[in-house]
């Protein structure tokens, strides 16, 4: 079967700070904000009450943290073989952290049932979290049809035109508290039938290609949110959603298996300029942003970077709080030949390998905390157990029994079973809980898991984080496809 993943994330479209700014941030604001928490933790740690109320928690016990942290963990393990093809994942396990309220983030795990392939989705949504609901509960459905050969399509019609029941496309794999926007289901359903519709009449009987098919969905869903944006009750589904990061580990090295689409990756810098004239290559990107403002280069939503200029003006005219948008003008400067931003995404091509263990998708949160080795590291260690440490040694000088008993004990503490059974929250545990020695510290875990939700977001960002175990393949067609933008 064919194994496809998909990992995205979202990038606020109307963060204007500057490379310069997300360092300060970084480095001192976050520093600034452990350091005030660290403060008044220790000022009331005799008393063990709120500053208010209302405004701040006390210091939480360990037991209270881990409530915290493993409240949205899902685990769920792949049968081997499902009556029709051996399944190359043994199991995946997932988490979410918000810091955003409600959490921006989204995530999506699905079977789908025609092909018996898995997928795999992270949204990160900045600037709300409308679009990355869309897409969470849309996406999947999108790629499932467009893989679909036209036969089965034909049968799903002929299903829906004489009200029969239609088989199911997805088996979805969901937390209890995974929110489903069910007042638009009737919505979403008469789109996606218009564009198998569109399937039966083009010419693959087969269905597309694998690469082909999820460009298709990309490109399909996002004019189809961008038909919806036009709806004036819809102004949130303006907003953005773009790339991110899948880290394949084989024998605990790091792959990347995505690459940053912004302006930091020259390939896509030249792509974007090759898109518009000469004349518009001081403009189109201005201080590592798009038109000035922008820093994703692909990305769902974020339709002022597509339309046209009378477009705009005629859609947002009626009846869009543009305020609410922070929108302060139609169009951005400088804007002659749109669209500016697209959604195709880049598609990687990975065959499985016997030393290819797990593949971890995140959203920025996990990333702006760990290094992609760190990440593989820490998985590594949850999974076999042996903390990654200096090697224990004697060296070549001679030891005393009382020496050597010291030295026992010490290569004991290593193998030990881990804290978190889910290797999710042990990612995220590290990632807000470690000092500069890379020791979790109770304290600034307390701190992180604690702050109120306006300070929160200041600090760090919502974390998603799933974690896909691969079995060792059995043949040459255990593929893997990565699409993000």
């Amino acid at each position: 079967a064919v194994f496809a993943l998909i990992s995205i994330t979202h990038v606020n479209a109307e963060d204007n700070s500057n490379t310069a700014r997300i360092y300060y941030f970084n480095h001192v604001l976050k520093d600034y904000v452990f350091r005030f928490c660290t403060f008044f933790f220790q000022l009331r740690k005799d008393q063990r009450c709120s500053f208010t109320q209302e405004v701040f928690q006390c210091q939480l016990s360990p037991v209270q943290i881990n409530t915290i942290l493993r409240a949205n963990e899902l685990s769920v393990r792949i049968p081997e073989f499902d009556g029709r093809s051996l399944s190359s994942v043994l199991r995946f396990e997932s988490n979410q952290l918000p810091a955003n309220s409600p959490t921006e983030d989204r995530r999506s795990v699905a079977t789908c049932m025609q092909t018996k392939g898995m997928m795999f989705g992270v949204f990160d949504g900045h600037a709300g979290f409308a679009c990355a609901q869309a897409v969470s509960e849309r996406l999947l459905y999108y790629i499932a049809m467009a893989l679909m050969p036209q036969k089965n399509l034909v049968d799903i019609e002929f299903a829906v035109e004489h009200m029969k029941p239609v088989l199911p496309i997805l088996q979805w794999y969901k937390h209890s508290n995974d929110y489903i926007y069910r007042e638009s289901a009737s919505l979403y359903i008469d789109q996606l039938r218009v564009f198998w519709q569109e399937l039966i009449d083009s010419d693959n009987a087969e269905g597309l290609s694998k690469k082909d098919a999820l460009s298709h969905a990309f490109k399909r869903l996002d004019s189809d949110i961008s038909l919806e944006a036009q709806i004036p009750l819809n102004n949130d589904l303006m907003k953005n959603t773009a790339i991110q990061v899948a880290l394949l580990a084989p024998l605990w090295s790091s792959l990347p298996l995505t690459n940053d689409h912004n302006a930091l990756n020259e390939a896509e810098v030249l792509r974007v300029l090759s898109e518009h004239p000469m004349e518009e290559k001081d403009t189109v990107i201005v201080e590592n942003r798009l038109l000035g403002l922008l820093m994703p280069f692909r990305a769902f939503g974020d339709v002022r970077f597509k339309w046209s200029k009378d477009l705009q003006k005629s859609i947002l005219e009626n009846g869009f709080d543009l305020e609410s948008l922070n929108i302060q003008q139609y169009s951005p400067p400088n804007y002659h030949t749109p669209p500016y931003l697209k959604v195709e995404p880049e598609v990687t091509y990975h065959r499985l390998r016997p030393q290819d263990k797990f593949l971890i998708l995140a959203s920025d949160g996990l990333w702006d905390m760990l290094s992609n080795e760190e990440a593989v590291m820490l998985v590594a260690e949850h999974l076999t157990g042996i903390h990654a440490n200096e090697p224990v040694s004697t060296s070549e000088k001679q030891v005393s029994l009382g020496e050597m008993h010291s030295l026992l004990i010490k290569r004991r503490t290593r193998t030990v079973p881990p804290y978190d059974t889910n290797v999710a929250t042990h990612l995220i545990r590290h990632a807000i809980g470690t000092n500069e020695y890379k020791e979790i510290e109770q304290e600034r875990l307390a701190a992180m898991v604690s702050l109120p939700d306006d300070l929160a977001r200041m600090y760090r960002d919502d974390i998603t984080v799933t974690v896909v175990y691969f079995r060792k393949p059995q043949s040459n067609k255990n593929n893997t496809f990565i699409a993000d933008i």
